[in-house]
């Protein structure tokens, strides 16, 4: 019987996505990165026991912008600092 070859997970990002420094692969990691950020901001919110409007609130944004921020869209240093700080988390 021939043995099983078994693959990394960068290894198959690699072949499928592009190495690493190619503009496809870069943009993946972007999104990923932009994405992992988005879900430690929503778990942390629901931590705290807020709902999105009220921290919208304490940040002076609208709760539709929250979601945005929570799915990965619109990040910037500024506002993931806002959230954070608002939330009582320092880095």
């Amino acid at each position: 019987m021939e043995a099983k070859k078994f693959y990394t997970l960068e290894e198959i990002e690699d072949k499928y996505i592009g190495e690493k420094g190619t503009p496809k692969r870069d943009a993946y990691e972007e999104e990923l990165n932009s994405f992992l950020i988005g879900e430690a901001i929503k778990q942390a919110r629901q931590s705290k026991n807020l709902t999105q409007e009220e921290l919208g609130n304490l940040i002076g944004v609208q709760r539709a912008q929250i979601s945005r921020i929570e799915n990965g869209k619109n990040l910037t240093f500024s506002t993931i600092a806002r959230v954070f700080k608002a939330m009582g988390i320092s880095a």
